[in-house]
């Protein structure tokens, strides 16, 4: 794998997935094709900064080849409480009782059902192996019923027009350290793909874990987990599909602390929907959205890495504490505050950053909004914030500093800890401090000199204080602040009319005030 830093240089200036339909039976298929059929439309959002499938296979172990077989070659098996078949006479698979063993490489089609059975993968380490879920539910009572124990890579491929389910037991009765510990787990690489759809209910702990790297390249995928939701541990690829997940702890991570490189997550594509007790979604080392559209509709904090990208797609994240948070992984702090609009003395800056180009990211959050426990950037893409009502949090929360050279930012919050563009930002601003707290669905306009409105946001609680920058916003003018008019947005950020109006204050481009000093935004949590 080549380094992350590599990695994400390319992340953010790579062109599009190109990638069409193809069979389900993987016949005359055009490999990674079957990538892009699910949910198409979902993936449009942001693709000019996808990341391109030639750079995916280089920094994964994902490749064209994955999702190219010949049918003629499958080997299928029929699913069946104490009565499992195994077409001709292939000895790569083996049927014990209702565990179904495939020993070597190839491409395998289950159907059918087993009420308290398990798959297992034992194949070589240079095999990889494919299974074709063709309407198959597999049901365990005592621990997983899918493993993967030895292979190259496992490639899980859900048939068109097929529903699948896996589902474990509430307790295992193996807990070993190295015991399988999800509905479905993988020792090896695994990458889920197709048409079809896939239910996992991982009632004991995990609902996907690949203690390598996973890639999720199709499906229309709901897990439901007792804790973490899907984990990728070396690294977690969303291409594309929709994905649903509910976990009670993290919903998709990727937690490799201890190699160099690793402990990275990318969202190239698809529709990710979660809803987490903890973390929504979450990369010890880099989480980056290049694509797609995520939601994180419940959450203690939304998104959760040492350093967060941004270059496109869509993010609406809802958390109970901070909604983006560069924090945890390795540091190397510096000790000292850097620039941008802030008191309260020197915070410790660390070795943490948002960095955000592209695409649209859309925060509510409890706590801090957009918070980084060393630096910030925004150079494209449109950033809104509905931070926090009470002064002990604050919408932006920068220990250095946040450099702001292009796009749009609207933070709203509480006025008690506002954090403002820095002095190498080149692109200017205004901040708005109201007298008192205005209710939600309160409009906000920003006009110029001429009485045009520049800007008209809509509070979705009550807030006493905006921080707006974008290219229209001219240094050093005078803009006058109103509350009241109409306003039509998107994400609570828009145009509007001054009609009905009332003037409530007259600010400067490039003048910041902020109270105090940033919170010194979450520690990690791992």
């Amino acid at each position: 794998m080549k380094s992350l830093r590599t990695f994400l240089s390319v992340a953010a200036m790579a062109a599009a997935l190109g990638l069409a339909g193809c069979s389900a039976a993987g016949t005359a298929s055009t490999g990674v094709s079957a990538v892009a059929g699910t949910n198409a439309a979902s993936s449009s959002a942001g693709t000019a900064a996808a990341v391109s499938l030639d750079t995916l296979a280089q920094d994964t172990h994902f490749d064209d080849d994955d999702l190219t077989w010949d049918a003629a070659s499958e080997v299928a098996v029929t699913l069946a409480d104490g009565a499992s078949t195994v077409s001709g006479s292939s000895d790569a698979v083996t049927v014990d009782g209702d565990t179904v063993t495939i020993n070597a490489a190839g491409t395998y089609r289950l159907s059918g059902s087993l009420a308290d059975g398990r798959i297992v993968v034992a194949a070589g380490e240079e095999d990889t192996v494919r299974i074709i879920l063709d309407g198959a539910t597999v049901s365990n009572s005592t621990g997983s019923p899918f493993v993967v124990q030895s292979a190259d890579e496992a490639i899980v491929y859900l048939a068109d027009g097929t529903s699948n389910s896996l589902s474990d037991a509430a307790t295992y009765s193996d807990q070993g350290t190295d015991a399988p510990n999800a509905a479905l787990y993988s020792k090896a690489d695994l990458t889920i793909a197709g048409p079809g759809s896939l239910a996992v209910d991982g009632r004991f702990n995990d609902g996907i874990s690949s203690k390598d790297g996973l890639v999720l390249a199709g499906g229309k995928v709901t897990v439901d987990a007792a804790d973490d939701g899907i984990v990728g541990k070396d690294y977690a690829v969303l291409l594309d599909g929709a994905y649903q997940v509910t976990a009670a702890d993290d919903g998709v991570k990727s937690d490799n602390d201890t190699d160099e490189g690793r402990g990275w997550l990318l969202i190239n594509g698809g529709t990710l929907d979660v809803s987490a007790g903890d973390d929504g979604i979450k990369a010890y080392n880099t989480l980056t959205i290049a694509a797609g559209s995520t939601t994180v509709k419940e959450s203690e904090e939304g998104l959760e890495a040492q350093h967060i990208v941004m270059s496109g797609g869509t993010a609406t994240v809802t958390s109970n504490d901070d909604g983006v948070n560069a924090s945890g992984g390795s540091t190397s702090s510096s000790g000292q505050q850097m620039g941008g609009g802030m008191g309260g003395g020197s915070m410790e800056v660390g070795d943490y950053t948002v960095d955000i180009s592209g695409g649209q990211l859309t925060i509510n959050a409890q706590g801090d909004g957009l918070d980084s426990n060393g630096n910030a950037t925004v150079s494209g893409g449109t950033v809104v914030v509905n931070g926090p009502t009470n002064d002990g949090n604050g919408a932006l929360d920068v220990n250095g500093e946040l450099a702001v050279s292009g796009g749009t930012v609207a933070a709203a919050g509480s006025a008690g800890m506002a954090v403002t563009p820095g002095t190498s930002s080149t692109q200017s601003g205004v901040q708005v401090t109201l007298g008192s707290s205005v209710p939600a669905g309160t409009v906000l306009q920003i006009a110029d000199s001429s009485g045009s409105v520049v800007a008209s946001f809509v509070t979705t609680k009550a807030t006493a204080s905006l921080v707006y920058s974008a290219a229209a916003i001219t240094a050093g003018a005078e803009y006058t602040v109103y509350t009241g008019g109409t306003a039509t947005v998107a994400a609570g950020l828009g145009t509007g009319s001054l009609d009905g109006a009332t003037k409530v204050d007259t600010v400067t481009a490039g003048e910041y005030t902020a109270e105090q000093g940033p919170g010194g935004g979450g520690g990690p949590r791992w």
